[in-house]
């Protein structure tokens, strides 16, 4: 268990609120517990936001213990900095200075695009969301898997969450179809491919990748979700009751070296119902990364 602690991101807002009851309800072993950092003004001591955050959780019970900091700085630039010694950054969707028509602030996109550690940005309830995923009852935690590119990041972080939540683990490895080819020049023309044949692979490279997360998580169910299309819509759509999705962010490459979320993650974090928690990517090679 990380001794690093759980950042909070507070500025007074009903978003930040909803962000340190997620940061604060995480359930620690009581020897294990972390402490939670709530990122404010500069000056901690007279603060009116972190006074409200006092107040706030004056009457809670069984709280870890508490570290009121304040800071200065852009948030933007100051929230991933703080994530360099944290184990886990929890944001709202929004804060005080976000434009309502906004799903998601710039402040939580600079967040999870540049932080070294995973960030869970909360949005605000009642997020409608398009189409169904096969749900069952209790609680569930979803995950992204591109069965081309997996990340053992990503799923070390979702069996995790999964353990500490008790809820089974939604394994969304979605698969383009139809599939196409070139044919000459300009013209794309379907493939003879049958489409069980891609579904049946694309489950057991599935399985076939969560077998040793679910070796060292026991107790954790995992369900491969093998559905054909993008795999944003199918991660929003499953976002719907769920505690938490788990995506991963793109790994930094020769050809482009600046961190970047991707477009399934970035869609994931505009248009979710459920908490998103944002991956960085796990351990590189030298090679993969440009010389300073």
């Amino acid at each position: 268990m990380s001794t690093l602690p759980v950042i909070a991101a507070v500025d007074g807002s009903d978003d930040s609120l909803r962000a340190l009851d997620l940061a604060l309800d995480r359930q620690y072993a009581a020897w294990a517990r972390p402490d939670v950092l709530l990122a404010g003004a500069a000056d901690a001591d007279d603060d009116p936001v972190l006074d409200r955050v006092r107040t706030y959780l004056d009457d809670r019970p069984d709280r870890p213990r508490t570290e009121y900091l304040g800071v200065e700085g852009a948030p933007g630039a100051v929230l991933p900095e703080l994530g360099s010694t944290a184990q886990l950054l929890v944001l709202g969707s929004r804060g005080r200075g976000g434009f309502a028509s906004l799903l998601l602030g710039s402040n939580g996109m600079a967040a999870a695009r540049d932080a070294e550690c995973p960030v869970i940005v909360v949005p605000r309830p009642g997020r409608e969301v398009d189409g169904e995923a096969p749900a069952g009852p209790g609680p569930r935690v979803v995950v992204g898997l591109h069965v081309d590119s997996p990340d053992d990041a990503t799923l070390d972080f979702a069996f995790a969450e999964a353990a500490l939540r008790g809820a089974r683990l939604q394994v969304v490895a979605a698969y383009q179809w139809p599939l196409r080819s070139w044919a000459v020049p300009a013209e794309l023309v379907p493939t003879m491919i049958d489409q069980d044949a891609v579904a049946n692979e694309t489950r057991a490279l599935a399985e076939g990748f969560l077998a040793p997360h679910a070796t060292r998580h026991p107790g954790v169910v995992a369900e491969p979700y093998v559905p054909a299309g993008g795999a944003a819509g199918h991660l929003v759509a499953a976002s719907q009751g769920a505690d938490l999705v788990v995506v991963g962010r793109h790994r930094r490459r020769l050809t482009a070296p600046a961190r970047i979320l991707g477009s399934v993650t970035q869609a994931v974090l505009l248009h979710a119902a459920s908490p998103v928690a944002v991956v960085p990517p796990g351990a590189v090679e030298p090679q993969d990364l440009p010389e300073e």
